[in-house]
């Protein structure tokens, strides 16, 4: 047993020698290299740093530009500037088709067939010149927006942006004394102020969140953007030459969303040092990587779960204001009708402020949906220009065709650039919809902070547009 253990261990050294012989004479500095090797490939592969080329490199990059203090601004607004250009160009050819087939066509048909049947004047006006009127006006100016709106922000959200936006803002909310998901919730508003407050459940805490609620009205929703952009075209573009026209009534919008972002930050400052003092929580904002969107599952959510749902609320408050509108428009009451005393007696108050009668009296009608403040105002201008003499009178909505249409029936009515601006800035500081006020009410089961929510932004609308009338007139004259 021992001669043979001997042979083994001889056998073993020679065989190690010869092996050692063919290795070299580096084995060890060879061995320790391979291992250094390995180790710098792992760590290439899973740690990054900057500059380097690794892995995750396109995630850094991106974070570099859309999260930077010099260029993250920038790209925010320049992002949902794109969103807001898509979503108001790809909405004008289905909202056109929209308005044909449901008004231009389906409305005569509905008349027709009312007078076949003999319907009373009166219930063909209630159900077809006023209800029917109405939800076909909310439908056709406000699905196609929020069905392009709606999913192009939520292909934001999937992608990973939306939490980098409230990076970008919390410190500017956390200053004026709000939560950065604010950022989240008043981007949301921008396609509709009721889904930016149910958004406002993603802040936890309940004093912040009613400071998102409270002031997602200064987020210009898409049942708005109709005035601003038919207004800036006929009076602001037209302050410019026409190569330059649509530049200038572009800017003008801009400046008006821009304009609500600032007073979103100044009435929650004014709030978290008043009826809600208090300082602002701090949270852990953890920024996901950036990964494809679901397209199919996106566009499913964002049309069952976000504009289908708001569009019905919409539907629901909009349907008895068309009756309203048609009774007013209708019912005499001596020698006039109830519109027509009622625009006379707002006509001093509105003409103090930089308005009219026709304009306040439009929005008071329009409470249940922003949508229809243009062809009320239409309507309403009409019948004001018939008690001047001016003009026949129409006891239902319409739209005129042309921008030529619109601007000579307005000048008619005595309005001027001061009106337009005004009108302008009425828009996005007034009193939220109806569909809002409910949702701000089913959220905070509050009747103080509905009311607050709801009275506050039309007492500063009127505020703010009476001290540019004020302003105007003693510098331009009239």
């Amino acid at each position: 047993m021992k001669n043979r253990a001997t042979d083994s261990s001889k056998n073993l050294n020679e065989l190690a020698k010869s092996l050692r012989w063919e290795a070299g004479e580096n084995l060890h500095d060879h061995l320790v290299n391979a291992i250094y090797e390995d180790a710098a490939r792992i760590a290439n592969n899973t740690v990054g740093k900057n500059g380097d080329t690794g892995k995750f490199n396109w995630d850094r990059i991106l974070d570099n530009l859309l999260t930077s203090r010099i260029t993250g601004f920038p790209m925010m607004i320049l992002l949902l500037g794109i969103v807001f250009w898509i979503t108001i160009s790809g909405a004008n050819v289905p909202s056109s088709m929209l308005a044909t087939l449901l008004i231009d066509t389906t409305h005569p048909i509905l008349k027709s067939f009312a007078d076949q049947v003999g319907l009373p004047w009166w219930l063909s006006g209630v159900l077809f010149d006023g209800i029917y009127l109405a939800a076909a006006w909310v439908i056709s100016v406000m699905l196609p927006p929020m069905a392009i709106f709606f999913p192009l922000f939520t292909l934001l959200e999937d992608f990973g942006y939306l939490p980098r936006i409230a990076f970008n803002l919390d410190n500017l909310f956390r200053r004026a004394g709000a939560h950065g998901k604010q950022a989240l919730t008043m981007s949301m508003g921008f396609g509709c102020n009721a889904a930016g407050v149910v958004a406002a459940r993603i802040i936890d805490s309940p004093r912040e969140r009613l400071i998102a609620i409270i002031t997602n009205n200064f987020a210009l929703c898409n049942g708005r953007w109709p005035t601003q952009i038919l207004i800036a075209t006929l009076f602001i573009g037209v302050l410019a030459s026409p190569q330059l026209g649509g530049l200038a009534a572009t800017g003008a919008v801009v400046g008006i969303v821009m304009l609500g972002i600032f007073f979103t930050f100044a009435s929650s400052w004014l709030l978290s040092r008043t009826v809600l003092r208090g300082e602002p929580s701090t949270f852990s904002l953890e920024l996901p990587p950036y990964r494809p969107p679901r397209f199919w599952k996106t566009l499913y959510t964002s049309l069952i779960d976000r504009t289908i749902f708001v569009l019905w609320r919409a539907i629901v408050f909009a349907v008895p204001a068309g009756a309203v509108i048609w009774l007013i428009a209708n019912i005499h009451i001596g020698s006039a009708t109830i519109a027509a005393h009622l625009i006379s007696f707002f006509n001093p108050f509105g003409i103090l402020i930089g308005l009219n009668g026709v304009i306040l009296l439009a929005y008071i009608i329009a409470i249940p949906a922003n949508e229809i403040v243009i062809p009320t105002i239409l309507m309403l201008t009409v019948l004001s220009l018939k008690l001047t003499g001016v003009g026949e009178g129409a006891g239902v909505m319409f739209e005129l065709t042309e921008n030529a249409d619109y601007l000579r029936l307005f000048s008619a009515a005595g309005w001027t650039t001061l009106t337009a601006v005004n009108l302008m800035i009425f828009s996005l500081v007034h009193n939220p919809c109806s569909t809002t006020i409910y949702t701000i009410y089913k959220e905070t089961n509050s009747v103080k902070w509905t009311t607050l929510a709801s009275v506050a932004p039309v007492i500063m609308g009127l505020a703010l547009c009476f001290f540019i009338a004020q302003i105007w007139r003693i510098v331009v004259g009239y």
